[in-house]
């Protein structure tokens, strides 16, 4: 048989499996395991051992546990409270004050966590019952929520740019400080998008009643203090980082370090907050790893065949198609797949394919360059595909959290204008490159 065929055959398959409902990396690693057995015999065990190796051989993994750990944290320690009653006290008075501070308040829990659940579970738990309970429109805010709680994967330590990285061979920090500009970017336009529906229509996020306004400056200033600490751990933790003083993973240790210390000193690190927080990371690391292992084998295989040049081929040569247009081809994909796959799911079926191909792309940049903006470029169209029917995750999410009047009609409404401000952001940042690059240039003097 033709390798392309054989490409072809492995590419189905997985696909195929993938839609039975079975575990990501169990139907990739499989596929891979029988493609590597017909095609090399026992010789073919190789390749899942060399990416074992390749896997335990790098160091920035060891970022995974640490941010994953720091992330589990703050939300069961109940830091997030004091957040979101700060914002509450400082922006409740203006109209769809509360909105605003959500979005913000999910800007900062994404840079404690990376993941996207734990910003919608702390969203749906914390905000979501203030503000219907004050009169906001229960369409707008829950849309709002699941935008919010996107940005996890978006701004750094986001997992997912983990991910990434280790299936492109890209600098993880380069990708994180790429993901900055961009990050900030869709939660401006998640605040100027609740600034004008409410200035147009006060109803949808009526100011907080005047008793409610009339807090004592003390107060205020008290939980600016208590809201603003997980800035102090996020400034300690990136800071040197920043300026070469500590490594990567240094620097996701003293993140999860001080935040433990300070979970413990305010009395909220109990024994069952420590289990279940232990708990969670591991569960989440080894997924993590799981996944990772079985891509690098399929990409391997894949490698192996040729398959990657032959795409290149078929885009570039015999169809005579345009860089940017494949690009575009690219991200339309992403978003037809966000559709029905999760994100992982997406990024190890598509990465042997797409990613050496971005790298051969003449897009005006160099290939790192190409391939540190094309990371942003996913991670955006994974955040729309986290909410997304008819399998968004986030949707059935914050239908299990929602009180029973917000119905999975409601939530299925809420999230058009805000996949539409995504694909507003994503826009912005291909014809933009350099929102996502220039920060990773100015840090790393590139």
């Amino acid at each position: 048989m033709d390798y392309n065929y054989i490409a072809l055959v492995m590419f189905g398959g997985m696909v195929i499996l993938l839609l039975t409902g079975q575990r990501v990396f169990a139907v990739i690693g499989f596929v891979a395991a029988v493609a590597a057995l017909a095609l090399w015999g026992t010789g073919g065990s190789a390749i899942p051992f060399t990416s074992t190796i390749k896997l335990m051989n790098w160091y920035p993994m060891l970022t995974l546990p640490m941010f994953v750990w720091m992330g589990y944290v703050m939300s069961e320690t109940r830091m997030a409270d004091d957040l979101y009653r700060m914002f509450h006290v400082w922006f409740g008075p203006i109209p769809g004050g509360l909105a605003i501070g959500t979005i913000l308040l999910m800007v900062l829990i994404s840079a404690m966590n990376g993941l996207s659940v734990a910003g919608l579970a702390i969203g749906a738990t914390i905000a979501l019952p203030e503000m219907l309970k004050r009169g906001y429109d229960k369409v707008m805010v829950t849309g709002i929520i699941q935008g919010g709680s996107s940005l996890g994967i978006l701004v750094p330590p986001s997992v997912v740019l983990v991910l990434y990285a280790m299936i492109a061979r890209q600098p993880v920090g380069q990708l994180w400080l790429a993901g900055v500009l961009p990050g900030l970017l869709m939660a401006g336009i998640f605040i100027v998008y609740v600034v004008i529906r409410c200035g147009l229509k006060p109803s949808l996020g009526p100011p907080l009643a005047k008793a409610e306004r009339n807090v004592p400056w003390a107060d205020k200033i008290r939980l600016l203090s208590a809201g603003l600490l997980p800035l102090v751990i996020f400034a300690a933790m990136m800071g040197p980082f920043i300026y070469g003083y500590a490594s990567l993973v240094e620097s996701s240790v003293i993140g999860a370090a001080i935040s433990t210390l300070v979970a413990m000193v305010r009395g909220r690190m109990s024994a069952r907050v420590f289990e279940v927080c232990i708990t969670n990371t591991l569960g989440v690391s080894c997924m993590f790893m799981w996944i990772l292992l079985a891509a690098l084998a399929f990409g391997a295989v894949f490698d192996g065949l040729g398959a990657v040049k032959a795409i290149e081929d078929l885009f570039l040569q015999d169809l005579g198609l345009s860089p940017w247009t494949i690009l575009i081809l690219m991200q339309v994909s992403f978003l037809i797949m966000g559709m029905f796959l999760d994100d992982t799911a997406m990024l190890v079926i598509v990465a042997p394919l797409y990613i050496p191909l971005v790298a051969k792309l003449d897009l005006g940049m160099a290939p790192g360059d190409a391939l540190i903006w094309y990371g942003v470029l996913y991670t955006i169209t994974c955040q729309i595909a986290y909410i997304t029917p008819p399998f968004g995750y986030n949707l059935f999410l914050m239908r299990a959290m929602a009180p029973d009047h917000v119905t999975l009609a409601d939530i299925y409404r809420s999230i058009v204008p805000i996949v539409a401000l995504m694909i507003l952001t994503l826009i912005i940042i291909m014809v933009w490159p350099d929102i996502a690059l220039w920060l990773p240039h100015q840090v790393y003097g590139q």
